[in-house]
Protein backbone atom coordinates (compact mmCIF):
# COMPACT_ATOMS: atom_id res chain seq x y z
CA UNK A 1 0.00 0.00 0.00
CA UNK A 2 1.23 3.47 -1.32
CA UNK A 3 0.64 6.79 0.27
CA UNK A 4 -2.43 7.43 -2.52
CA UNK A 5 -3.91 3.75 -1.30
CA UNK A 6 -3.91 4.81 1.84
CA UNK A 7 -5.32 8.77 1.48
CA UNK A 8 -7.87 6.80 -0.73
CA UNK A 9 -8.52 4.39 2.26
CA UNK A 10 -9.36 7.30 4.25
CA UNK A 11 -11.15 9.44 2.24
CA UNK A 12 -13.64 5.67 1.20
CA UNK A 13 -14.21 5.25 5.22
CA UNK A 14 -13.74 8.80 6.32
CA UNK A 15 -12.11 7.93 8.94
CA UNK A 16 -8.44 7.03 9.60
CA UNK A 17 -8.70 5.60 12.66
CA UNK A 18 -6.00 2.41 13.38
CA UNK A 19 -7.28 0.21 16.16
CA UNK A 20 -4.61 -1.09 18.55
CA UNK A 21 -4.94 -5.15 19.25
CA UNK A 22 -2.97 -5.14 22.72
CA UNK A 23 -4.81 -8.33 23.72
CA UNK A 24 -3.57 -7.92 27.75
CA UNK A 25 -4.82 -11.36 28.70
CA UNK A 26 -5.55 -10.00 32.62
CA UNK A 27 -7.60 -7.68 30.54
CA UNK A 28 -9.27 -10.05 27.87
CA UNK A 29 -12.93 -11.11 29.15
CA UNK A 30 -13.13 -14.40 30.79
CA UNK A 31 -15.69 -15.56 27.97
CA UNK A 32 -12.71 -16.04 25.40
CA UNK A 33 -9.47 -16.31 28.05
CA UNK A 34 -10.40 -19.89 28.71
CA UNK A 35 -9.92 -20.73 25.14
CA UNK A 36 -7.65 -22.61 23.37
CA UNK A 37 -6.23 -19.82 21.19
CA UNK A 38 -7.64 -16.61 23.69
CA UNK A 39 -5.69 -14.25 22.41
CA UNK A 40 -6.64 -15.26 18.55
CA UNK A 41 -10.41 -15.31 19.26
CA UNK A 42 -10.58 -11.84 21.31
CA UNK A 43 -8.59 -9.79 18.34
CA UNK A 44 -11.05 -11.55 15.61
CA UNK A 45 -14.46 -10.62 17.38
CA UNK A 46 -12.50 -6.78 17.81
CA UNK A 47 -11.38 -6.76 14.53
CA UNK A 48 -14.66 -8.08 12.70
CA UNK A 49 -16.43 -5.17 15.07
CA UNK A 50 -13.90 -2.40 14.33
CA UNK A 51 -12.82 -2.95 10.72
CA UNK A 52 -16.24 -0.57 9.78
CA UNK A 53 -14.53 2.27 11.02
CA UNK A 54 -10.97 1.57 10.78
CA UNK A 55 -8.28 2.05 7.88
CA UNK A 56 -5.37 0.12 10.17
CA UNK A 57 -5.14 -2.44 12.65
CA UNK A 58 -1.65 -2.26 14.59
CA UNK A 59 -0.53 -5.33 16.73
CA UNK A 60 1.92 -4.51 19.82
CA UNK A 61 4.03 -7.74 19.55
CA UNK A 62 5.14 -7.42 23.36
CA UNK A 63 1.29 -8.58 24.06
CA UNK A 64 2.29 -11.59 22.50
CA UNK A 65 5.28 -12.62 23.00
CA UNK A 66 5.13 -12.77 26.66
CA UNK A 67 2.23 -15.32 25.80
CA UNK A 68 5.45 -17.86 24.48
CA UNK A 69 5.29 -20.03 21.18
CA UNK A 70 1.94 -19.71 21.38
CA UNK A 71 1.23 -16.03 21.73
CA UNK A 72 3.70 -15.92 18.88
CA UNK A 73 1.49 -18.18 16.93
CA UNK A 74 -1.48 -15.94 17.67
CA UNK A 75 0.46 -13.21 15.94
CA UNK A 76 0.48 -14.67 12.59
CA UNK A 77 -3.24 -15.97 13.09
CA UNK A 78 -4.01 -12.52 13.46
CA UNK A 79 -2.11 -11.21 11.39
CA UNK A 80 -3.67 -14.01 8.50
CA UNK A 81 -6.63 -12.96 9.33
CA UNK A 82 -7.07 -9.39 8.56
CA UNK A 83 -5.17 -10.10 5.58
CA UNK A 84 -7.78 -12.46 4.32
CA UNK A 85 -10.74 -11.11 5.59
CA UNK A 86 -9.95 -7.46 5.69
CA UNK A 87 -7.06 -7.03 2.29
CA UNK A 88 -7.45 -3.16 2.54
CA UNK A 89 -6.75 -2.48 5.92
CA UNK A 90 -3.15 -1.57 6.69
CA UNK A 91 -1.54 -3.69 9.09
CA UNK A 92 0.86 -2.40 11.76
CA UNK A 93 3.46 -4.61 13.77
CA UNK A 94 4.44 -2.52 16.45
CA UNK A 95 7.78 -3.95 17.17
CA UNK A 96 10.15 -1.36 17.37
CA UNK A 97 12.97 -2.82 15.94
CA UNK A 98 16.16 -0.87 15.79
CA UNK A 99 19.30 -3.42 15.06
CA UNK A 100 21.61 -2.91 12.40
CA UNK A 101 23.14 -5.20 9.46
CA UNK A 102 21.67 -9.05 8.84
CA UNK A 103 19.86 -8.71 12.00
CA UNK A 104 17.74 -5.72 10.58
CA UNK A 105 17.39 -7.77 7.45
CA UNK A 106 15.82 -10.76 9.24
CA UNK A 107 13.55 -8.69 10.80
CA UNK A 108 12.18 -7.27 7.91
CA UNK A 109 11.88 -10.42 6.21
CA UNK A 110 9.93 -11.84 9.43
CA UNK A 111 7.36 -8.70 9.32
CA UNK A 112 6.86 -8.43 5.27
CA UNK A 113 7.62 -11.97 3.94
CA UNK A 114 6.91 -14.56 6.87
CA UNK A 115 4.12 -12.50 7.93
CA UNK A 116 3.24 -10.30 5.33
CA UNK A 117 3.10 -6.82 7.11
CA UNK A 118 2.56 -3.82 5.48
CA UNK A 119 4.54 -1.57 8.59
CA UNK A 120 6.95 -1.96 11.12
CA UNK A 121 7.87 0.18 14.05
CA UNK A 122 11.81 1.20 14.31
CA UNK A 123 13.88 2.70 16.81
CA UNK A 124 16.37 4.92 14.95
CA UNK A 125 18.74 5.27 17.94
CA UNK A 126 21.59 3.44 15.20
CA UNK A 127 21.25 5.67 12.74
CA UNK A 128 20.45 4.16 8.75
CA UNK A 129 21.79 0.97 9.25
CA UNK A 130 18.95 0.28 11.31
CA UNK A 131 15.68 1.37 9.21
CA UNK A 132 17.13 0.88 5.55
CA UNK A 133 16.41 -2.71 5.02
CA UNK A 134 12.97 -2.19 5.81
CA UNK A 135 13.03 -0.02 2.58
CA UNK A 136 14.01 -2.27 0.41
CA UNK A 137 10.50 -3.87 -0.08
CA UNK A 138 7.79 -2.19 -2.55
CA UNK A 139 4.52 -1.12 -0.32
CA UNK A 140 6.59 -1.51 2.55
CA UNK A 141 6.55 1.21 4.91
CA UNK A 142 9.11 1.85 8.08
CA UNK A 143 7.02 3.81 11.10
CA UNK A 144 10.10 5.39 12.57
CA UNK A 145 9.48 6.44 15.95
CA UNK A 146 10.32 10.54 16.51
CA UNK A 147 8.58 12.22 19.74
CA UNK A 148 6.85 9.68 21.65
CA UNK A 149 3.40 9.76 24.08
CA UNK A 150 5.02 8.77 27.12
CA UNK A 151 6.06 10.91 29.84
CA UNK A 152 10.08 10.22 29.95
CA UNK A 153 10.20 10.91 25.81
CA UNK A 154 11.81 14.25 27.66
CA UNK A 155 14.86 12.08 28.72
CA UNK A 156 16.02 12.07 25.21
CA UNK A 157 13.97 13.15 22.47
CA UNK A 158 12.94 17.05 23.23
CA UNK A 159 16.29 17.59 24.15
CA UNK A 160 18.12 20.49 22.21
CA UNK A 161 20.96 19.09 20.01
CA UNK A 162 24.43 20.91 21.67
CA UNK A 163 25.03 24.11 20.44
CA UNK A 164 21.57 24.77 19.16
CA UNK A 165 17.47 24.92 19.82
CA UNK A 166 16.92 22.07 17.69
CA UNK A 167 15.36 19.20 20.09
CA UNK A 168 16.39 15.68 18.93
CA UNK A 169 13.44 14.38 17.67
CA UNK A 170 13.21 17.05 14.64
CA UNK A 171 17.05 15.95 13.48
CA UNK A 172 15.55 12.05 13.92
CA UNK A 173 13.01 13.34 11.47
CA UNK A 174 14.41 15.46 9.20
CA UNK A 175 17.36 13.21 8.15
CA UNK A 176 15.57 10.20 8.31
CA UNK A 177 13.62 12.03 5.69
CA UNK A 178 16.73 11.44 3.29
CA UNK A 179 15.95 7.95 3.68
CA UNK A 180 12.71 7.37 2.16
CA UNK A 181 9.94 9.00 0.99
CA UNK A 182 6.09 9.74 1.83
CA UNK A 183 5.26 5.99 0.25
CA UNK A 184 7.36 4.27 2.60
CA UNK A 185 8.17 6.42 5.92
CA UNK A 186 6.15 7.72 8.20
CA UNK A 187 6.58 8.88 11.73
CA UNK A 188 5.06 8.37 15.48
CA UNK A 189 4.11 11.17 16.67
CA UNK A 190 2.49 11.10 20.51
CA UNK A 191 -0.95 12.18 20.47
CA UNK A 192 -0.56 13.63 24.02
CA UNK A 193 2.22 16.04 22.66
CA UNK A 194 -0.14 17.48 19.90
CA UNK A 195 1.14 21.06 19.67
CA UNK A 196 4.13 19.86 18.86
CA UNK A 197 2.83 18.52 15.51
CA UNK A 198 2.52 22.06 14.00
CA UNK A 199 6.49 22.02 14.58
CA UNK A 200 6.83 18.51 13.31
CA UNK A 201 4.28 19.38 10.08
CA UNK A 202 7.24 22.49 9.35
CA UNK A 203 9.53 19.83 9.10
CA UNK A 204 7.33 17.08 7.24
CA UNK A 205 4.64 18.53 5.37
CA UNK A 206 3.93 15.52 3.80
CA UNK A 207 4.41 12.19 5.59
CA UNK A 208 1.82 10.33 7.16
CA UNK A 209 2.07 10.53 11.04
CA UNK A 210 1.27 7.53 13.13
CA UNK A 211 -0.13 9.02 16.51
CA UNK A 212 -0.27 7.16 19.52
CA UNK A 213 -2.11 8.10 22.93
CA UNK A 214 -6.11 9.27 21.56
CA UNK A 215 -8.15 7.75 24.64
CA UNK A 216 -6.46 5.94 27.50
CA UNK A 217 -3.08 8.16 27.73
CA UNK A 218 -5.51 11.16 27.27
CA UNK A 219 -4.70 12.24 23.38
CA UNK A 220 -7.98 14.04 21.41
CA UNK A 221 -8.67 14.03 18.04
CA UNK A 222 -9.53 17.18 18.27
CA UNK A 223 -6.08 18.24 19.23
CA UNK A 224 -4.01 16.37 16.86
CA UNK A 225 -6.32 16.98 13.94
CA UNK A 226 -5.97 20.61 14.30
CA UNK A 227 -2.13 20.61 14.85
CA UNK A 228 -1.48 17.55 12.38
CA UNK A 229 -3.46 17.28 9.66
CA UNK A 230 -2.30 18.33 6.00
CA UNK A 231 -4.36 18.28 2.85
CA UNK A 232 -4.51 14.58 3.02
CA UNK A 233 -4.94 13.76 6.11
CA UNK A 234 -1.50 12.92 6.90
CA UNK A 235 -2.75 10.74 10.08
CA UNK A 236 -3.56 7.78 11.42
CA UNK A 237 -4.46 8.15 14.95
CA UNK A 238 -3.82 4.63 16.68
CA UNK A 239 -6.69 3.67 19.94
CA UNK A 240 -6.40 0.67 21.97
CA UNK A 241 -7.31 -0.09 25.23
CA UNK A 242 -10.09 2.59 24.49
CA UNK A 243 -11.86 0.48 21.92
CA UNK A 244 -10.43 -3.37 22.83
CA UNK A 245 -11.32 -2.61 26.33
CA UNK A 246 -14.01 -0.47 25.94
CA UNK A 247 -16.32 -2.60 28.27
CA UNK A 248 -14.37 -1.72 30.65
CA UNK A 249 -14.81 2.16 31.23
CA UNK A 250 -18.42 1.56 30.87
CA UNK A 251 -20.22 2.98 33.98
CA UNK A 252 -23.74 1.50 34.19
CA UNK A 253 -24.60 -1.58 32.61
CA UNK A 254 -22.88 -5.02 32.42
CA UNK A 255 -19.38 -4.53 32.25
CA UNK A 256 -18.28 -8.10 32.30
CA UNK A 257 -17.21 -8.43 28.57
CA UNK A 258 -20.19 -10.34 27.60
CA UNK A 259 -20.90 -7.63 24.54
CA UNK A 260 -17.09 -6.61 24.92
CA UNK A 261 -17.14 -6.84 21.03
CA UNK A 262 -20.42 -4.25 20.23
CA UNK A 263 -18.45 -1.86 22.97
CA UNK A 264 -15.54 -2.08 20.57
CA UNK A 265 -17.18 -0.94 18.06
CA UNK A 266 -19.55 1.95 19.47
CA UNK A 267 -15.69 3.71 21.08
CA UNK A 268 -14.43 3.40 17.44
CA UNK A 269 -17.86 3.98 15.96
CA UNK A 270 -17.52 7.62 18.47
CA UNK A 271 -13.86 7.83 17.19
CA UNK A 272 -14.55 7.95 13.50
CA UNK A 273 -17.44 10.25 14.06
CA UNK A 274 -14.91 12.72 15.40
CA UNK A 275 -12.55 12.07 12.62
CA UNK A 276 -15.11 12.11 9.86
CA UNK A 277 -16.14 15.92 11.56
CA UNK A 278 -11.97 16.67 11.27
CA UNK A 279 -11.78 15.39 7.87
CA UNK A 280 -14.41 18.02 6.51
CA UNK A 281 -13.07 20.69 8.64
CA UNK A 282 -9.74 20.67 6.92
CA UNK A 283 -11.31 19.86 3.65
CA UNK A 284 -9.99 16.40 2.86
CA UNK A 285 -13.27 15.18 2.10
CA UNK A 286 -17.10 16.92 1.22
CA UNK A 287 -19.61 17.11 3.76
Amino acid sequence: MDYNQLYNRIVAKQSFLCVGLDPDMSLIPHSVRNLEYPLFEFNKEIIDATAPYAVAFKLNLAFYECEGLKGWEQFEMTASYIREHYPAQLIIADAKRGDIGNTAKKYAAAFFEKTDFDAVTIAPYMGRDSVDPFLEYDGKWAVILALTSNSSSSDFETLNISGSEVPLYSEVIRKSMEWGSIDNTMFVCGATKAEKLTQIREICPDHFLLVPGVGAQGGSVEQVSLYGMNSKCGLLINASRSVIFAYKDKKTGDNTGLNFAKDAADAASTLASEMKCALIRRGVILQ
